[in-house]
């Protein structure tokens, strides 16, 4: 592990756009616990199978949303650093990302479709009542039929799966590209 080399103080540069300006060396960055798909090859396929029929006929933007938020809450640096990146790179702006963690203080940047799917997010993944709440699913039931309802429940799922893998695992962030940018 090495620390990176692009900080202000170790090349005597200005950041490159995108980049955070420092005022010293980073810290060093971790190495993940073990490659759990490469262990578990069959499990990462079904996974990614999973996640692409989770996917079908949910908005794209509305899927970005609550991958983005979803990993917000369970702490997964990795998810984050995928799904905002394949966000921006979709044409998401930076400005509706930096918000989602404060979704109830910035509504106006949401649609109320966008905000039900965003509160039915923070219910799955957040279970410590045991249940989600009835005004929440009604929310959701309002602004997406049950074939979309279902879709997006299967979408808020399937992200918090991954977010246990990339989680439990340690999994590093920083290194993925999007698709646009591969």
């Amino acid at each position: 592990m090495t620390t990176n080399p692009t900080s202000t103080e170790q090349t005597n540069q200005p950041p490159s756009t995108g980049q955070a300006r420092t005022t010293g060396a980073h810290v060093h960055e971790h190495t993940a616990r073990l490659d759990w798909s490469r262990h578990a090859p069959e499990v990462f396929k079904a996974m990614i199978k999973l996640d692409a029929a989770a996917r079908k006929g949910l908005d794209p933007v509305i899927g970005e949303l609550v991958k983005i938020r979803a990993s917000q809450l369970n702490h997964c640096a990795y998810c984050l650093d995928m799904h905002t990146k394949d966000a921006i790179a979709a044409g998401e702006s930076v400005e509706r990302i930096i918000q989602l963690s404060a979704w109830e203080e910035s509504q106006h940047f949401y649609t109320a479709k966008e905000i039900a799917a965003i509160e039915l997010t923070e219910a799955i993944t957040v279970l410590t009542d045991g249940f989600v709440p009835d005004e929440v699913y009604a929310k959701a039931a309002a602004h997406f039929d049950e074939a979309e309802l279902t879709q997006l429940i299967a979408a808020i799922t399937v992200i918090n799966a991954w977010n246990r893998f990339g989680v439990s695992t340690r999994q590093v962030p920083g290194h993925y590209k999007a698709a646009s940018a591969k």
